[in-house]
């Protein structure tokens, strides 16, 4: 049977397959090392499978021979089992609202601290970190993120909130290649010494990029095919429009408000990691 046709489909699937250690070690083994099992420490492949213990040994005459599925893994330092680590995995990229961890704590039954723990690693482990840069047609984007008012209580509000608009928000800054990836990440501030230095890191020179009308955005021109939306007056003119990323933060908005309720800024990084 072909690993596509053995992946589980539901979360009922998934429970099931990876209770079974061979189907863990089975699906495992066939996306770390594709090509035969190789030693993390030396590359070697000559490498004998210790089946009594679940480890293999490796004969390259180096300290510390033995390894298991977990060794230099985001599993490798974690007593919880490959069949929680791994239901945990397919719900979190399963899920499109995200899904928090006191939801992963009932269903895996850990606790909401080791589930938390769980969650963070995943979506270290989810983050790219492409040196590649992005082509063709790209969206530039920038948005905020932070609690709404009208949901704080009045002491908290009357602390953080000192005026109106973006004040008080992460600034954040997304870029779309269409029919390609999205990135994300947090920015110090919207003004054009913050964003130019990230978007000639991230983006090609010579492509196509569409903006809104922030007056940082206005050097673009000197390097891409900038073009510019206005959404004071429309927000679509031909293939001139960034629908692609609004659509990504009203999502990433969603999951923040409806799934993890509040984020604080020193962890939004990884939130972005799983969005994206």
């Amino acid at each position: 049977m072909s690993i596509r046709k053995q992946q589980p489909s539901t979360l009922q699937e998934a429970i099931v397959y990876f209770c079974d250690p061979v189907n863990c070690r089975d699906y495992l083994v066939a996306r770390r090392w594709p090509d035969g099992v190789a030693c993390p420490r030396c590359g070697s492949k000559d490498v004998l499978f210790l089946e009594n213990y679940n480890r293999w040994h490796c004969r390259g005459g180096h300290a510390a021979p033995q390894f298991t599925l977990k060794t230099g893994t985001i599993f490798e330092d974690s007593p919880l089992g490959l069949n929680k680590w791994l239901t945990a995995m397919w719900q979190v990229v399963n899920c499109k609202n995200g899904v928090s961890s006191y939801e992963i704590h009932r269903a895996i039954g850990v606790t909401q601290k080791s589930a938390w723990f769980i969650d963070h690693r995943i979506r270290l482990a989810l983050k790219k970190g492409s040196f590649a840069k992005l082509t063709g047609e790209v969206e530039v984007d920038e948005s905020y993120i932070g609690g709404k008012a009208i949901n704080m209580h009045l002491s908290k509000r009357r602390a953080r909130i000192k005026s109106t608009g973006p004040k008080d928000k992460v600034p954040v800054l997304g870029f779309l290649q269409r029919g390609g990836e999205v990135r994300a990440a947090m920015v110090p501030s919207t003004k054009r010494k913050a964003l130019m230095p990230r978007i000639e890191t991230h983006v090609a020179e010579g492509s196509a990029v569409y903006t809104d009308a922030l007056q940082s955005y206005n050097k673009l021109a000197e390097r891409y095919g900038h073009q510019v939306i206005d959404h004071a007056i429309e927000y679509v003119r031909g293939r001139v429009h960034t629908n692609g990323l609004e659509n990504f933060w009203s999502l990433l908005k969603r999951t923040i408000r409806g799934t993890y309720v509040s984020v604080e800024p020193f962890h939004l990084d990884r939130y972005l990691d799983e969005q994206t």
